[in-house]
């Protein structure tokens, strides 16, 4: 694991030797830009961004300072507090009212409602999957799921059961049914599917044929017109794939042969540089960079073990139809790709400027993005990934209007410097601080000709919140902050905003995770909210989640539902601004050190993972064995909220070291399994526990309550050590 980094001096900056040699031999060949041009353009990039970026930062601290002097000096009082942040500059006035005018703008963003998936680009395997997930077997979603948790489960693992798989079938039946319905009979009834004269038809057992209630969902097919292997239609703006195979077994059970229904999933993906990836230096970048390049030039692959047999995976290929008219269409295999980069704060050592300081990565980030994406804008890959010639990049974690328009200016200079036309790269607005969602109309502004997306962060958002108030009083228990006045007024007040902005049709409205991928029966319940409160687009944990979650695009007209939102009155911002400040005296001693092991156990489980192994997403067990999926977002609400209830009293130092402890010796026992794994008990000390306290103990002082300063700080100084020095030497901070 030792890792030493090693510079070359280029331009006046130091740069890690494996990104240097990386960036120089992999990224720029193929783009026409020679590393000369490039490194003196980064220099100066640099030079011209640092100081406003540290000014940006100064502003935050500045603002929280005052926050905490106005808790202190007065009772909490709604009125009282919007006036004081007002007066401050936390809240700026909105100008009249305008909407957005970002062109060039691929359909799956402007006008396709599916759903999202984020997944970390340093992990290959993920990152194809996501981008493979535009297409997926509601068969095998339903069937391999908890979606029918008491129809005929399985006795034996892997093996076929017959009988739930005809519950599965009669399921997917009767949801083709409500979205492609036909004009005289049931799915069921159909013996036979073939075309005819441009039109679709089926014909029944009693020798009779229908056709579609609407003939205009059918859009194509595979194979000969009276036998086809597959039809496309098409519903709600999403395709459907049937899949006709009588030779197999699913096929052979089915009167018409159909052996599958394929849906169209996740249009689009989120490849994550920023809260599920743990990349600490120029060794990190460099891989979570190259599989970025290999998403651009369509060369990614890796070879994994799948069912006993080693496979290698690649990008999906493009899918092949004939058109009604007997023409050829074309419809991408393959979700449309946004990179996120990180946000404004952390600094990274993999380039020193001039003056041997670290360069903030968010800086490193768009320019290095946005140089490999020249590939897909030049045509030098496999596949295109934007057709319209967009590079699109979400930016998380801005505080406010005015680090908006930094990003805006960021991405301007990154242009000039690759001499990209004005507006190539598109930015995606996370709504996630509350500086920006209380100003969420003049962030828009910001970043009208750039903005292709906007999205609610449940998780983030109330990690903020929380250090934001930190001083207002002891913040109600975990589970109940959904409860909180300020979290609907938070979700609506999104959607409200970027309708009147012109969003719709224009741009994506999202909303946030769902962590659990193995509770998919409650999230097909639950999920469809999220359609239903006109977001055209909502992140989802799996490949699997978006085939199921895709149902609810079906069910929800998401267009007509934004047309009816966009005439109600905007959420109350008093409601925003209303803190989920909770009552402790309705708090026994055992709700207390409950809610404290849940934190605890949740923190250890998490840091475990990417302090020790470098591992930034995945799926941790809590404290009762749920598997959820876990990133920085969930670590800051954890590690916040225990901060707070330390600071207000509700727990001491001493109740929280006991518990840290006993909880490692359950996350311990959760991990025994993992022969990578390094035990936290009996000792204590190793860099992962020491995290976990850090986080807690100076969560009141670090930025935001952001959890990257202790993670970073900690993996850089571990990945100096070998493992066997990791088992050996015990790290020594706090008592």
């Amino acid at each position: 694991m030792a890792h030493k980094t090693q510079y070359i001096e280029h331009a006046g900056l130091s740069i890690d030797q494996t990104l240097y040699n990386f960036i120089n031999q992999e990224a720029l060949p193929g783009t026409g830009i020679s590393p000369e041009a490039l490194w003196r353009a980064f220099a100066d990039l640099v030079q011209t961004m640092t100081p406003r970026n540290r000014s940006l930062l100064q502003t935050r601290a500045r603002l929280q300072h005052q926050i905490d002097e106005w808790h202190l000096s007065n009772e909490f009082d709604v009125d009282s507090y919007k006036n004081f942040l007002e007066q401050i500059g936390y809240i700026v006035p909105e100008a009249d009212d305008f909407e957005i005018s970002t062109d060039n703008v691929d359909p799956e963003i402007a006008a396709t409602a599916a759903p999202q998936l984020v997944v970390p680009v340093n992990n290959a395997r993920y990152a194809l999957n996501a981008a493979n997930a535009r297409w997926g077997s509601l068969y095998d979603a339903i069937y391999g799921s908890d979606m029918l948790r008491d129809q005929h489960e399985d006795t034996e693992p892997g093996a076929f059961n017959p009988e739930r798989g005809a519950v599965v079938v009669r399921y997917v039946q009767g949801l083709l049914d409500r979205y492609l319905s036909l004009q005289s009979a049931q799915h069921m009834e159909v013996t036979r599917y073939f075309v005819e004269d441009g039109e679709l038809r089926a014909e029944l057992e009693n020798g009779e044929t229908t056709g579609l209630r609407d003939t205009g969902q059918f859009v194509g097919y595979r194979g000969g017109e009276g036998q086809p292997r597959c039809l496309l239609l098409k519903h709600n703006g999403l395709h459907i794939e049937i899949h006709i195979n009588r030779e197999n077994a699913i096929g052979a059970a089915s009167p018409a042969g159909v052996s599958d229904v394929c849906l169209e999933s996740a249009a689009t993906v989120i490849q994550d540089c920023e809260d599920s990836v743990a990349a600490v230096d120029g060794e990190d970048k460099a891989q979570v960079y190259r599989n970025w390049l290999g998403l651009m030039k369509g060369d990614l692959s890796v070879r994994m073990d799948k069912a006993g047999t080693t496979i290698t995976r690649t990008l999906a290929s493009d899918r092949h139809y004939f058109a009604p008219d007997g023409s050829e269409i074309t419809l991408r295999g393959r979700a449309l790709m946004l990179v996120r980069n990180v946000g404004h704060l952390m600094t990274t050592p993999a380039i020193l400027d001039s003056n041997g300081d670290e360069v903030f990565e968010g800086i490193m980030d768009a320019m290095m993005t946005s140089l490999i994406a020249l590939h897909d804008l030049q045509g030098n890959g496999r596949y295109r990934n934007s057709e319209t010639g967009s590079v699109y990049i979400v930016k998380p974690k801005m505080h406010g209007p005015d680090e908006v328009a930094y990003a805006v200016d960021l991405f301007a200079a990154v242009e000039n410097a690759l001499s990209l036309p004005r507006n190539t790269l598109k930015l995606g607005l996370m709504d996630e601080e509350k500086r920006t969602t209380v100003n969420l109309k003049e962030c828009i502004r910001a970043a009208r000709e750039r903005l292709i997306f906007i999205n609610t962060g449940f998780l983030d958002r109330t990690g903020d919140e929380i250090h934001t108030a930190m001083l207002a009083g002891p913040m109600v228990r975990k589970a109940a902050m959904k409860s909180q006045p300020w979290i609907n007024a938070y979700e609506n007040w999104n959607v409200d905003i970027g309708l009147a902005c012109g969003l719709s049709g224009r741009a994506q409205i999202g909303k946030g995770m769902w962590a659990m991928p193995d509770e998919m029966e409650a999230m097909v319940k639950q999920k469809i909210g999220h359609a239903e409160s006109g977001a055209n687009c909502a992140w989802v944990p799996s490949p699997t989640a978006a085939v199921l979650h895709a149902m609810h695009y079906h069910e929800t007209d998401v267009w007509n539902i934004q047309s009816i939102i966009a005439q109600r009155p905007r959420a109350d911002i008093r409601d925003l601004l209303t803190v989920p400040i909770g009552k402790p005296e309705d708090w026994t001693a055992e709700d207390i050190q409950a809610e404290l092991d849940n934190n605890c156990q949740g923190i250890l489980g998490y840091v475990v993972r990417w302090i020790d192994q470098g591992v930034g997403c995945s799926k941790v067990p809590d404290i009762d064995d749920v598997g959820l999926m876990e990133d920085r977002a969930t670590l800051r609400i954890s590690s916040q909220h225990i901060a707070n209830w330390l600071y207000h009293g509700i727990v001491s130092e001493k109740q929280v070291i006991e518990t840290l402890r006993r909880m490692a010796k359950v996350v311990d026992e959760q991990n025994a399994s993992d022969p990578a794994y390094i035990p936290m008990a009996p000792n204590y000390q190793g860099y992962a526990f020491e995290s976990a306290k850090q986080l807690i103990f100076r969560g009141r002082e670090v930025p935001s309550g952001y959890t990257e300063p202790v993670l970073h700080a900690m993996r850089n100084e571990l990945k100096q050590h070998t493992f066997e020095d990791l088992i050996n030497q015990p790290v020594l901070r706090f008592a």
